[in-house]
């Protein structure tokens, strides 16, 4: 069994472009209500996760900024905390459930880098699930 099994596909799935501020990546993450979400340069390759964590250490570093002007910070101009490393479409599942226990989604790139989902940590909970419980 391997990645795709699994996979979500990348129009199923809520990211960022790489070129967005800051104040249009809150708001996403708002209205997705999530925690972390994938960013893409325009040509669709994976560039990193964003976490809430990133934005508020952005945000305590960052004299004087307040939500109005998250509008004018570019999204490359906020560290990324952890360095969310995608896995290949090819990888065997074992090689996957490492990466699960520390991150709520894997994002999953094709042989030319291109992002084209993730897998939720969701899925490979319940397909353990099953197969335990028969």
């Amino acid at each position: 069994m391997n990645v795709a099994f699994f996979l979500i596909p990348k129009q199923e799935v809520a990211y960022l472009d790489d070129h967005f501020t800051m104040r249009q990546a809150i708001e996403k993450m708002e209205y997705h209500r999530y925690s972390a979400i994938p960013i893409l340069t325009k040509n669709g390759k994976y560039v990193g996760t964003l976490t809430e964590g990133d934005l508020l250490w952005k945000l305590k570093h960052t004299p004087d900024l307040d939500l109005d002007k998250t509008e004018e910070i570019l999204l490359k101009d906020v560290p990324l905390q952890r360095d969310v490393k995608p896995i290949s479409v090819r990888t065997d599942i074992e090689g996957i459930y490492n990466l699960a226990i520390d991150q709520n989604f894997i994002p999953v790139v094709d042989d030319s880098e291109t992002f084209i989902g993730i897998i939720r940590r969701r899925e490979l909970i319940e397909y353990m699930f099953k197969k335990i419980n028969g």
